[in-house]
């Protein structure tokens, strides 16, 4: 395992090369995230390597196209309950926001349907199920996007290549029709088809390292930041090697 000081794709490659090439040629796949600079040192150095797009980041994406829907119809919701309270001032009342049968306001239930977004719905709470039954009949632009984010991540769990690739151009053919606001994440797709198509071959992620790199973030927050970086990295290494 290597730590690098910075993400440029120059920096990547100088301390990877250190490894020589007869080793480099021998690695058969390596996973990534988006960024062009990762598939630059990537491809220059294991040359005869599939480059995997990693799921998660895939995934990743797409959550936040579904969440910047979310956030959208929240910002709307907080714009007209400021209106409302205007108009009621001015008038001489005290306003009095509508509250659902959750209990929640508009704005709240924005506000709190932002986690079982994240989840399929046979994995959420009762308070969950209540809350996402009242988002989605007041909502139904945000139901039909969950729902389509849902069928995205589904089809990962295919364990063919061919049914993968056929089940995602279905499904990026029908989200050209459909949703305006992804045809920056179809773009994307479109563009990294190749390397997302090679998941579905050994089913390969870099999970092993955002796990690591997740627990490195911990240990720096526990520590309320680094100030000297020598000794931080003496202690990953007594941790963690």
């Amino acid at each position: 395992m290597a730590m690098i000081k910075g993400t440029k794709s120059q920096d990547i490659i100088d301390v990877v090369s250190k490894i020589p090439l007869a080793q480099r040629e021998l690695v058969k796949e390596v996973s990534i995230d988006m960024p062009r600079n990762m598939e630059k040192a990537a491809k220059s150095l294991f040359p005869n390597a599939k480059i995997i797009t990693d799921r998660f980041h895939v995934i990743k994406l797409i959550i936040e196209v579904l969440q910047h829907v979310r956030i959208k119809y929240r910002w709307n919701a907080i714009d007209n309950e400021n209106i409302a309270i205007s108009q009621a001032k001015n008038i001489g009342y005290k306003y009095k926001p509508l509250v659902l049968t959750n209990g929640d306001t508009h704005k709240e239930l924005l506000a709190k349907s932002r986690y079982l977004l994240f989840r399929d719905s046979n994995k959420w709470t009762e308070n969950q199920t209540e809350r996402a039954s009242v988002l989605f009949k007041e909502y139904p632009i945000i139901e039909k996007f969950y729902h389509f984010v849902m069928e995205f991540r589904n089809i990962y769990e295919e364990q063919n290549y061919n049914e993968a690739k056929f089940r995602l151009n279905s499904w990026l053919d029908k989200a050209e029709c459909v949703a305006t606001e992804i045809k920056t994440f179809i773009y994307t797709i479109r563009y990294n088809f190749d390397s997302i198509m090679n998941f579905f071959i050994n089913r390969n992620t870099n999970a092993f390292a955002e796990s690591f790199n997740s627990k490195i973030k911990h240990f720096r927050a526990n520590l309320r930041g680094v100030k000297n970086i020598d000794f931080f990295l003496f202690r990953l290494t007594k941790l963690f090697a």
